[in-house]
């Protein structure tokens, strides 16, 4: 494949549930447990129904950052001498460009983790963050091979 063709990898995060449904599973676990909350105030132990509603709101918070980055995703693209970054991570979306001699694919390990930053003149980005540490080596080994084509 020539650089006439071009190469394009987008990357998202594996979303296997639709918003829709993920409202629904949320209201059936709240009318739960705060039924079983009013059951126990109604016993007497009425301290149940707060923690049930505290529950109920750290539920709704952990939906919430759930959903802000069920869009995320991140597209490379080498078109040409061309190479545009774009990153999108809930509502900030970067998009960087630079010629593809200009570029250059970092590997760092931090103990536990391989990172991959894409660098050009005056910016860097970390890409591959939604594949697992193997696929993150062989997307940084292809580009690598992709800028030096």
């Amino acid at each position: 494949m020539g650089p006439a063709s071009g190469f394009t990898v987008v990357l998202k995060r594996n979303c296997s549930i639709s918003p829709a449904a993920l409202a629904r599973v949320f209201a059936l676990m709240a009318v739960v447990t705060l039924g079983i909350g009013a059951g126990f105030a109604a016993a007497g132990a009425w301290l149940v129904l707060p923690f049930a509603g505290l529950e109920i709101a750290a539920l709704a918070a952990a939906f919430l950052v759930n959903g802000r980055h069920a869009a995320d995703y991140e597209r490379i693209e080498l078109l040409g001498s061309r190479l545009t970054v774009e990153v999108a991570e809930a509502e900030r979306t970067v998009r960087r460009s630079s010629d593809a001699r200009a570029a250059r694919v970092r590997v760092d390990e931090d103990g536990w983790r391989r990172r991959v930053r894409v660098a050009a003149k005056g910016w860097e980005l970390e890409i591959g963050r939604h594949l697992c540490d193997e696929a993150r080596a062989g997307l940084a080994a292809e580009l690598k091979r992709r800028l030096r084509t």
